[in-house]
């Protein structure tokens, strides 16, 4: 989504009102399967239901990954942000803030969600993507600041630290296969709240789609309703938005 034209999909998937009604149902409780999400529309069909959300994932506005034989829909607010970073950043005052209501959307956290599943599409090659998520010099530009430092090999550790040397997470690395797949521990560090509960999962998934990538980002094993889960449902938002901006543009989003 590096145009207008991009986002145009999503301007029309959000003015549908009963789209809307699913991604607030994913909102409340994220993960939920067809036989769940058509509760919430009781007077369409279940093919009603199926096109909707077929409309909503190709926008982008919900990912979808299955469990056994059951489809889990996941809510993916990326694409809110793009529209976020695209005009209300630009127009609005930095000392008012930048349309509340809308950012109360995008960082929201939904209470039972077992996982966070973002996805984003960015015009980019698998290996500049894969350069980009592992190369210090270039985390410090999107990635609050923080520069990476891991050799990357399973096992190894991993931090992220802030300009003045201090850690903001560290964590090591579980499974690697480069470009296409990374996954990792995340032990946040830069609360003592926060700090004080376990590390959780992140994967980080590369999918060539012609000249473009779609990068999935899973992050799971946290508590329900935990510091992490409200940290993360904003964050990972604004970090995928930023690598996508820095990939496509070479400029870096302001951060705070």
């Amino acid at each position: 989504m590096d145009s207008d034209t991009d986002l145009a999909p999503v301007f029309k998937a959000l003015a549908e009102p009963q789209r809307r009604v699913l991604l607030d149902s994913l909102a409340e409780d994220d993960g939920q399967t067809l036989i769940r999400l058509e509760a919430r529309l009781p007077h369409l069909s279940r093919f009603g239901v199926m096109r909707h959300l077929r409309v909503l994932e190709a926008a982008g506005l919900v990912v979808t990954q299955r469990v056994g034989r059951e489809k889990h829909h996941y809510l993916n607010p990326v694409p809110i942000r793009l529209i976020h970073d695209r005009w209300i950043s630009r127009y609005a005052d930095r000392t008012v803030g930048t349309m509340a209501a809308l950012k109360r959307h995008l960082e929201e956290v939904p209470m039972t969600a077992p996982k966070h599943v973002y996805a984003i599409v960015i015009q980019t090659t698998p290996e500049a993507l894969w350069q980009a998520i592992t190369d210090g010099d270039q985390t410090v530009r999107y990635y609050y600041r923080t520069r990476v430092r891991s050799d990357w090999t399973p096992g190894a550790p991993l931090a992220y630290l802030y300009e003045d040397g201090s850690v903001a997470a560290d964590g090591s690395v579980v499974a690697v296969d480069p470009p296409r797949r990374l996954q990792m521990t995340f032990h946040a560090r830069w609360d003592d709240a926060i700090a004080a509960e376990p590390p959780v999962t992140m994967t980080w998934d590369i999918e060539p789609m012609g000249t473009a990538c779609r990068l999935t980002v899973t992050t799971e094993g946290y508590a329900a309703g935990s510091a992490i889960e409200r940290e993360f449902s904003g964050g990972i938002v604004f970090i995928v938005s930023g690598l996508k901006t820095l990939l496509e543009t070479g400029q870096a989003l302001p951060v705070g």
